[in-house]
């Protein structure tokens, strides 16, 4: 009787034993088996940040979104980040829209209030293009102006309320107060033209040749070709402080819209082009200060989710980079930075921001040499907020 129930008792173990071995084979996760192609965008399956260090939150500050955002750096080192405040995401990239800033004193540890810049009832102020005066100091912001009752649709095919108009301001005291918005539509801006967009993202101030001290934002429109709409890419550019505006020559190829425009080692121009359709980037190169821009080339190294991206350059440990920021895969997510020394016929190395949902950018140096990028992103959807990270030469691999 013992015996039968020692025998019992080690049969019994045996099973439970085997049990547990089986649940415990069944709760590992399998890995997952990678094919080629499976990976529509770069490195999209980890991402180094589970928080966002936000500037702009959605549902704070009586607005429901923020977007679009933009960033400089003032003479003294502040980091201006500009932003489009939507009172209702229903409405777009229209309606009540207002322009605001917020700064920060400690390279983006800390941020102040969120300041107004234009606020103008309930009409649309966006598409934000600040530019820093290396000389005077003077924060430039170029801006457009839409009707609040006008859509895309009707701002695309001259059927709206008004028009998207171009506007002005300026501050002198690093972007605590601003200037009234002066109107320049009718210097930058053909009459035939539909949609109007300044940037959005930072411009520049050319630095050396002889167009040093130019101010260069870069813009983009649509306008209507035998009655077919055709999307273009063009630079406006200021020689007087931002007193007057001129425009440049279109760019030499249509299907391109939203631009951002860095100076290269040699002060040529480089503009990074949004295509109509299409996962890439296209770009182009100017000899002359932003006037004119030569053949447009495809950059099949820039996998693009048909969104807004940046560009920006700076002497980093004496030599000269060139940084891309864009949503690297076909939908809007996988943040990533990319870095040229080449001034961009290569992309050698890159920094991934957020692996998730992610849009526009933008980017400049710090007053400690880092490189600072805003950007939309989120964990359910890229309009979550607008992020503030900052990275060094070392995280690019």
């Amino acid at each position: 009787m013992i015996l039968k129930k020692r025998l019992a008792s080690i049969i019994l173990l045996f099973c439970l034993t085997m049990v547990g071995a089986f649940v415990a084979c069944k709760s590992e996760t399998p890995q997952p088996v990678v094919k080629p192609g499976d990976n529509k965008g770069e490195d999209e399956d980890n991402d180094p940040e589970d928080t966002f260090n936000y500037i702009f939150k959605e549902n704070t500050g009586g607005f429901q979104v923020y977007r679009i955002p933009a960033i400089v750096k003032t003479n003294s080192g502040k980091l201006l980040v500009f932003a489009e405040a939507r009172k209702l995401r229903s409405n777009g990239d229209t309606g009540d829209i207002d322009m605001v800033l917020k700064i920060s004193e400690d390279n983006g540890k800390t941020w102040g209030s969120m300041i107004t810049i234009w606020d103008d009832g309930t009409n649309t102020c966006g598409n934000p293009v600040p530019i820093v005066d290396k000389v005077t100091g003077k924060i430039h912001l170029l801006m457009t102006w839409n009707h609040g009752s006008d859509d895309w649709g009707d701002l695309t095919t001259g059927q709206g309320e008004d028009t998207r108009r171009a506007y002005y301001t300026s501050s002198d005291d690093e972007g605590m107060t601003w200037s009234a918005p002066v109107e320049i539509t009718s210097s930058v801006k053909a009459p035939e033209w539909d949609w109007y967009g300044t940037g959005p993202v930072h411009g520049i101030q050319i630095t050396k040749g002889v167009h040093k001290g130019r101010l260069v934002a870069p813009n983009y429109y649509t306008v209507r070709v035998n009655g077919q709409r055709k999307d273009y890419s063009h630079a406006i550019y200021s020689d007087d402080n931002g007193l007057t505006w001129k425009p440049g020559a279109r760019t030499t190829a249509d299907k391109v819209g939203e631009c951002t425009v860095a100076e290269l080692s040699d002060g040529r121009l480089i503009m990074n082009h949004r295509v109509s359709s299409g996962n890439v980037r296209k770009y182009c190169i100017s000899d002359d200060g932003g006037e004119t821009w030569g053949e447009m080339k495809t950059d099949y190294s820039l996998v693009d989710a048909i969104c807004q991206g940046s560009l920006f350059s700076d002497l980093f440990d004496g030599k000269h980079h060139l940084f891309f920021a864009n949503a690297a895969s076909v939908e809007r997510k996988n943040m990533t930075v990319k870095l040229s020394t080449d001034g961009g016929s290569s992309w050698a190395k890159k920094a991934q921001v957020h692996a998730g949902p992610s849009a526009y950018s933008d980017m400049t140096g710090t007053k400690d040499g880092n490189l600072a990028l805003v950007y939309e992103g989120g964990t359910g959807r890229p309009y979550e907020g607008i992020a503030f990270k900052l990275l060094v030469l070392s995280d690019f691999k």
